[in-house]
């Protein structure tokens, strides 16, 4: 997989995919429809952010609609911590993303090197994020809404187009 970086960011270690990934059918109903609704808002998100001419607009609407894509993933397959003692810091969705998808670790740290730079874009920090970074997040965010679709075997009923200009 061919992404392009926002900033630099460490690898993480490969690790091995599960044996068999979860499909639409395998999903307890509720979770099922939250990620459907979640995958929806993705993408009427990412659609939104090719209609802004603001780079900056277009960059943290992008980077929000990978965030949706992402609560998807966690909807279906995340689960609440089983420590009954003190909980630990709150963490991102960037990081508990590789525990619950190995297979999408290398988007995780790709959307997380950009999280920076979309608080900097929603403050209205000028030169935060430029029309490429703008456009580059749109396309691989588009590319990765439909990963995380194919993954977990859910699908709009209409699916939207990848380049809806």
């Amino acid at each position: 997989m061919t992404i392009s970086q926002p900033e630099t960011a460490p690898l993480l270690p490969l690790v091995p995919a599960p044996a068999r990934p979860i499909r639409g059918a395998d999903i307890h109903p509720v979770p099922r429809r939250a990620a459907l609704d979640l995958l929806r808002h993705a993408e009427l998100t990412l659609i939104q952010s090719r209609q802004y001419e603001d780079p900056l607009q277009r960059y943290a609407t992008a980077h929000l609609a990978a965030l949706r894509t992402t609560a998807a993933v966690l909807a279906v397959r995340g689960r609440p911590e089983k420590r009954t003692r003190r909980r630990q810091a709150i963490r991102s969705a960037w990081e508990v993303l590789p525990e619950v998808a190995p297979e999408l670790a290398e988007w995780a740290v790709y959307f997380a090197a950009g999280a920076r730079r979309r608080a900097a874009a929603e403050a209205g920090i000028r030169h935060a994020a430029t029309a490429r970074d703008a456009d580059d997040l749109i396309r691989n965010t588009a590319l990765y809404l439909r990963l995380v679709q194919r993954l977990l075997d859910l699908r709009p009923d209409q699916p939207l187009p990848l380049d809806a200009s």
